[in-house]
C-alpha cells in the first residue's frame, strides 16, 4: 500500500469481506468462494496487519485466535440473571404448562415461540456499539465466567454488528456439531486417547480451556436464542421478532424454529422434531416453547428461577439395558486395537443396537464389564453407542474377563502398549491390512516420498481391489491397471504412474519418514539418516545403541527397534529396494557461525517463507528446529500473530527475528 489512508481503507474492505465469507460458511453454509481463495484474503489482511500494527483491531477475523493462555477465567455478574427451565417429561405436563398461561393471560389459546432445546452450554455475549467485548458462561444464573478469548475463535459469532446498539446482550448455547464431534473422536482414537463421552461434554472443556488456541482446534458452533439487557435496540412486541432480528445481524438462530398456536400444535412440533432429531446437524435433548408475546412473558413473570412463560418439553432417556454377548477386538488405521461389546440387540436412541465401543483396556478394567454381563447401554451423542456401566446385582457366576490380546487379530504381529498411552497397538505397521490404507497414504505424502496424484480415493481402491497391499506394491503399478479403475482416465492413470516413477529417487530421511514408524517425525528421521548415513546399519541397531543419539529416548529407540523387528517391515523394505528406490546420503552439513548446533523455534506466519521453507533452511545450515520455547532455545523467528510463543521468548530473553533477520543470519552462515 502507498499510504497509511490506503492500507486502512483496505484492512477495512477485506476485514469486510472476510467476515461476510465467515457468515456463508459457518453460519447459512453457502460458500461463496473456494477455501483456497479465502486463505488468500485472510493472508493479505495478515500481512498488512504485520506491516501497519495500528491496524490490528480486536474486531478483525485475524484476532479469532492469538490470546496468550489465561491464568484463571474472572468472575462476570450479569446485568439480566440467566434462568433456568422448567421441565415437562410427558404430553400431560405440557397441557398443564398451556392451562396455567390460558389461565393467566385470560386467553382461550396461546401462541408460542418453539424451537430445539440444544444440548450445549449456555453463554452471554455483550456487544458494546456493536463491537463483541465480553462472553460469559451462565455459571449459576447470575455469575459465570469470563471466556471472551475463547468465545471470540467460534467463527459463526460476529464480531462486529452492522447496526451498533449501545448495548446489547446476545444469549445462546455454544456446541459441537455432530460431523466435528466424530472428527474429534476419531483424533482421540488415533492418539490411543479417551474419547468424549457426547458433543456437550466436548463443547463444554473446549469452552474453558485456558488457552484459546486448543479452544479453536475444537470447532465450536454458536445458537442464539434471546436477548439480555439491551439499549439502542428496536422495541420487539414477540420472541418470534426478537429471533429474527438477531438472524438479520448475522447471529445463527434455529432454522427450525417457528411460532405455533394451541396446545395440539406444540405436541405435533414436539414428535416432528423428535423424528427429525437423528438427521440434524447438532444434538438437541427437547424442545422449547415460550409465550410469544413479550409484554405476556412480562406480566407472567419468574418463579424462583425460572421463567412462568417457559418450559422444555424432553425427549426420554436415551439408555436400554443389554447382555455382553462377547468382546472382540477392532483394528484402527493407525494400529490402535479397541474392544468391542457385542451386545444382545437392544432398541436405543431410535435404532437397534448391537456392538458398543468398550474404548480401551484401562475403561474395561474401570468399569469391570464382563463377558455375560447385563450392562447400561447409551448412544453417545446418538453416534457411537458405549457401555455406560454394569449392572452389578445382575452378574452371573459365570461372567468372564476380557484379556487384551497379545498378537493382532487381523495380521497375528506382536501387540504393545507403551507405559505413557491408554491404547494397546499392533506392531506390524506397513504390513498390517488393518492399517494399509493410512500407511500408504503417509508412505505417499508430500514430506515422505510425495507421489503426487496418490490421493485417498485413489489408494482406497487400490486396497479393496487388492492391487497394493504395502507400499513396495506401488512400484509394480503400470497405467492400464489404473485406467480400469472407477473416475480414471489413461491420461490421470499416466500422471499417477510418472509420479511413482519420480518417486524412486529420494533421500535417505524422506525414505525413512515415509516407513511410518511410529514416534519418528521429520525431524527424527533427519537424525537418524545423518546419524547411521544408510539404511542397513539403523535396521540392525538395537535400542542401546539407538539410545546413544542425541534426542532418542526409549520411547523412540523401542519404537525403530521394533519396527525393524517385524520380518514383514523389513520385505516391505527389500521390496521397494528391488522396485528400484534409490536414495541419496544426507550429509551433514558443514558448520556456520552462528547457527550449526543452534535451536530456532517458528511461530506465526513469516511474509514469504512458508513454515517448511523456513524449517528447510535452518535444518540445510546445520540448525535445529523445535516446537516449543525454553530455556535452551537460542532463536525465535516470528511472522504475523506469534502468540504465546514470543511472549515466553521474550520472558526468558530469548534472541528475536523477523523473516529478514533470519535470512541475514542465513546468509552470513
Amino acid at each position: 500500500m502507498s499510504t497509511p489512508r490506503d492500507a486502512a481503507a483496505r484492512a477495512a474492505a477485506l476485514r469486510r469481506e472476510i467476515e461476510q465469507h465467515n457468515f456463508q460458511y459457518y453460519v447459512l453454509d453457502q460458500p461463496l468462494i473456494p477455501d483456497a481463495q479465502y486463505d488468500v484474503l485472510f493472508r493479505e489482511l495478515q500481512e498488512l496487519e504485520a506491516r501497519h500494527p495500528e491496524l490490528r483491531v480486536p474486531d478483525s477475523p485475524t484476532q479469532r485466535v492469538g490470546a496468550a493462555p489465561a491464568e484463571a477465567f474472572e468472575g462476570v455478574t450479569h446485568r439480566v440473571p440467566m434462568l433456568s427451565l422448567n421441565n415437562a417429561f410427558g404430553d400431560e405436563e405440557v397441557e398443564a404448562f398451556d392451562r396455567r398461561m390460558r389461565e393467566a393471560l385470560g386467553q382461550d389459546t396461546i401462541d408460542y415461540a418453539v424451537e430445539p432445546k440444544f444440548d450445549g452450554l449456555a453463554v452471554n455475549l455483550t456487544y458494546e456499539n456493536g463491537v463483541f467485548r465480553l462472553g460469559a458462561t451462565r455459571g449459576d444464573g447470575y455469575a459465570g465466567e469470563n471466556v471472551t478469548a475463547n468465545l471470540r475463535t467460534i467463527r459463526s459469532i460476529p464480531l462486529k454488528l452492522s447496526v451498533a446498539p449501545t448495548l446489547l446482550e446476545v444469549r445462546g448455547e455454544v456446541l459441537m456439531l455432530r460431523k466435528e464431534f466424530e472428527g474429534l473422536n476419531r483424533a482421540q482414537r488415533e492418539r490411543g486417547e479417551k474419547e468424549f463421552v457426547n458433543p456437550r461434554n466436548a463443547a463444554a472443556g473446549a469452552l474453558r480451556q485456558l488457552d484459546p488456541r486448543i479452544t479453536a482446534t475444537r470447532k465450536l458452533a454458536f445458537v442464539a436464542y434471546g436477548v439480555g439487557a439491551a439499549d439502542g435496540t428496536p422495541a420487539f412486541a414477540t420472541q418470534g421478532e426478537l429471533l429474527d432480528y438477531l438472524a438479520a445481524n448475522r447471529f445463527p438462530v434455529a432454522t427450525e424454529r417457528s411460532v405455533m398456536r394451541g396446545l395440539p400444535a406444540l405436541l405435533d412440533y414436539y414428535h416432528r422434531i423428535g423424528e427429525a432429531r437423528a438427521g440434524l446437524a447438532y444434538e438437541i435433548d427437547g424442545v422449547v416453547y415460550k409465550v410469544n408475546d413479550l409484554a405476556a412473558q412480562q406480566r407472567l413473570g419468574f418463579v424462583s428461577r425460572a421463567p412462568r412463560f417457559a418450559v422444555a418439553h424432553k425427549f426420554p432417556a436415551e439408555e436400554a439395558i443389554s447382555e455382553v454377548l462377547a468382546v472382540d477386538v477392532q483394528v484402527g488405521r493407525t494400529g490402535a486395537l479397541t474392544p468391542v461389546a457385542r451386545l444382545k440387540p437392544v432398541f436405543v436412541g431410535g435404532v437397534t443396537v448391537t456392538n458398543a465401543t468398550l474404548h480401551n483396556e484401562d475403561e474395561v478394567r474401570r468399569k469391570d464389564i464382563r463377558i455375560g454381563d447385563t450392562v447400561v447401554v447409551r448412544r453417545a451423542g446418538d453416534v457411537i453407542p458405549e457401555v455406560v456401566r454394569v449392572v452389578m446385582d445382575k452378574r452371573p457366576d459365570n461372567a468372564r474377563e476380557f484379556v487384551m490380546p497379545a498378537a493382532c487379530p487381523v495380521c497375528g504381529s506382536k501387540v504393545e502398549r507403551l507405559e505413557d498411552e491408554a491404547a494397546a497397538r499392533c506392531t506390524a505397521g506397513l504390513y498390517c491390512p488393518a492399517q494399509r490404507k493410512q500407511a500408504i497414504l503417509h508412505f505417499a505424502s508430500r514430506r515422505a516420498m510425495d507421489i503426487e496424484k496418490l490421493g485417498e480415493k485413489l489408494v482406497d481402491q487400490l486396497v479393496e481391489n487388492g492391487i497394493v497391499e504395502t507400499a513396495a506394491d506401488l512400484y509394480r503399478i503400470d497405467a492400464a491397471t489404473l485406467a480400469g479403475l472407477e473416475r480414471m482416465a489413461e491420461k490421470s492413470a499416466a500422471n499417477v504412474v510418472e509420479g511413482i516413477e519420480r518417486s524412486k529417487r529420494t533421500t535417505l530421511a524422506r525414505l525413512i519418514y515415509s516407513l511410518g514408524i511410529r514416534n519418528v517425525g521429520e525431524t527424527t528421521a533427519r537424525d537418524l539418516a545423518l546419524h547411521f548415513g544408510e539404511l542397513d546399519p539403523l535396521m540392525a541397531a538395537d535400542e542401546e545403541m539407538l539410545q546413544r543419539m542425541p534426542d532418542v529416548g526409549p520411547v523412540v529407540a523401542r519404537s525403530i527397534a521394533q519396527f525393524f523387528a517385524e520380518p514383514h517391515n523389513r520385505n516391505v523394505v527389500e521390496g521397494l529396494r528391488a522396485a528400484g528406490v534409490v536414495y541419496e546420503r544426507v550429509s551433514k552439513p558443514p558448520p556456520r557461525s552462528g547457527i550449526s548446533g543452534r535451536t530456532f523455534v517458528l511461530t506465526g506466519t513469516l511474509p514469504r517463507l512458508t513454515r517448511d521453507e523456513a524449517k528447510e533452511r535452518i535444518l540445510q545450515a546445520g540448525g535445529k528446529v523445535v516446537g516449543s520455547v525454553s530455556k535452551k532455545t537460542d532463536y525465535l523467528v516470528a511472522g504475523a500473530d506469534p502468540g504465546s510463543k514470543y511472549d515466553k521468548a521474550r520472558e526468558l530473553g530469548v534472541a528475536l527475528l523477523d523473516e529478514d533477520g533470519l535470512l541475514e543470519l542465513l546468509g552470513k552462515g
